[in-house]
């Protein structure tokens, strides 16, 4: 993934994921923790007791490599485990701390998330490590915590306490973070609504294998300013997307037709938070541009395009309520609410698997309706207008989260035929 976070100074650094988890629900003003390891030895490290909300790099701790501190508060209580994992794993850059309420629940019910949830997380979060209770705070947590980090984890749940996880550096830190909490996210709305299935490592090992089959390179220099535009939109809207928590860092493909059937798309090992202009992909007549690595689904974006003149931008990502049904199978009936059926329709459902290159269903690529689920894998969106295909994200998980948190009320109620063709009637015809 992209370590452009990581060309900044580690107060930054620190600072801006901090903020990135506390606006997306994941910590309390006085929970968590972050700390960064530099080349020195030195530690940076988050505050005791100072707003997670507020945060400014002049808040940030150093606690030099001989144990001086620098700063104007006190390090963080749980400093003694972040020293105890640096000291244990010298390849570990990074740890981030916290309480995000997915994970918590693991942790309170003493169990370790299966990540084969989803396509990517195994291979981001890689296997999970658990530690006893200990005193927040204590040498003995720094010690259970650093002994699961020698036996090689790099995520580990904290019993009745939360989680922690390090990185090669915050970044990648943050990554696992993030899509070790969505798995958590995913296994527990889905059973709310179902069970929960999960994938083979022999599916997963597929899903990985992927390339994005785009031929040979082709050299491009200069964008016009009428692509930069389109490239702009598209850095927009993963932005957005992903503080709506719609996308998380590891899964997110956007792409918008250019002219005919070449379109641009984001690339592949690129964090979706810190994405740039120059990092989106031009994909002229099946080559693509010099230097960069398109999405693994590039292929499949590239066929919706040629078998549908009307689509002119596609969004695919794995949003927490929508994925409830993909990992389930349970059927998302969106005659919730007239918005909802009029933008949606009927959402179908295909087979992990099939949306790979040598085994496309034809039910994503021709005809495609708005939205349709990938199970265990994402949801594809089109439309017209890009702003257009994230509406109608944004209604379909809305829908999503109604039926799932509807459903501990009691059976969902749905609009009636004769009420559907009223809305066909006034609406689509």
């Amino acid at each position: 993934m992209s370590k452009k976070i990581n060309f900044i100074h580690p107060r930054n650094q620190i600072t801006t994921i901090i903020d990135r988890i506390y606006k997306r629900g994941m910590t309390t003003t006085s929970g968590g923790n972050i700390s960064v390891i530099d080349d020195n030895g030195d530690i940076w490290v988050t505050p005791s007791a100072i707003d997670k909300g507020s945060l400014r790099a002049s808040d940030i701790i150093c606690v030099k490599k001989d144990g001086t501190i620098e700063g104007k508060h006190k390090p963080s209580s749980e400093f003694p485990f972040h020293k105890a994992i640096y000291e244990a794993r010298p390849d570990i850059k990074s740890v981030i701390h916290a309480h995000p309420p997915a994970l918590v629940s693991f942790s309170i019910v003493r169990q370790i998330p299966n990540t084969n949830i989803i396509s990517q997380a195994k291979h981001i979060c890689g296997p999970i490590g658990y530690a006893k209770y200990r005193l927040p705070g204590s040498n003995d947590l720094g010690t259970v915590i650093a002994d699961e980090f020698n036996k090689g984890y790099k995520a580990v749940i904290m019993e009745n306490h939360g989680v922690v996880l390090g990185g090669s550096d915050l970044t990648d830190a943050y990554e696992r973070f993030e899509t070790l909490e969505f798995c958590c996210r995913t296994i527990l709305y889905g059973s709310q609504i179902g069970t929960p299935k999960y994938l083979t490592d022999a599916q997963i090992d597929e899903f990985e294998a992927q390339v994005s089959a785009v031929r040979t390179e082709k050299k491009k220099n200069k964008y016009p300013s009428d692509e930069v535009e389109k490239r702009l939109e598209i850095c927009n809207i993963v932005k957005r997307s992903c503080e709506q928590g719609l996308m998380i860092s590891s899964y997110g493909t956007v792409s918008m037709r250019w002219k005919n059937d070449d379109f641009l798309i984001t690339p592949t090992d690129v964090n979706r938070w810190d994405l740039q202009i120059e990092d989106i992909v031009q994909i002229k007549k099946g080559k693509r541009e010099q230097g960069k690595t398109p999405s693994r689904a590039t292929y499949l974006h590239e066929e919706i395009y040629k078998n549908n003149p009307n689509v002119n931008s596609i969004i695919m990502t794995q949003s927490p309520y929508l994925m409830a049904f993909a990992v389930t199978g349970e059927y998302l009936d969106v005659r919730t609410i007239p918005e909802s059926w009029i933008f949606l329709q009927d959402i179908n459902a295909v087979k992990f698997g099939t949306h790979f290159k040598d085994n496309i269903d034809k039910k994503i690529t021709e005809n495609c309706n708005t939205a349709l689920i990938i199970e265990n894998d994402s949801v594809i969106i089109t439309g017209d207008k890009l702003l257009q295909t994230f509406d109608y994200l944004e209604v379909a998980e809305f829908s999503a989260k109604s039926i799932v948190l509807g459903n501990s009320l009691g059976d969902m109620v749905p609009i009636n035929d004769d009420q559907v063709e009223e809305l066909r009637e006034k609406f689509l015809s």
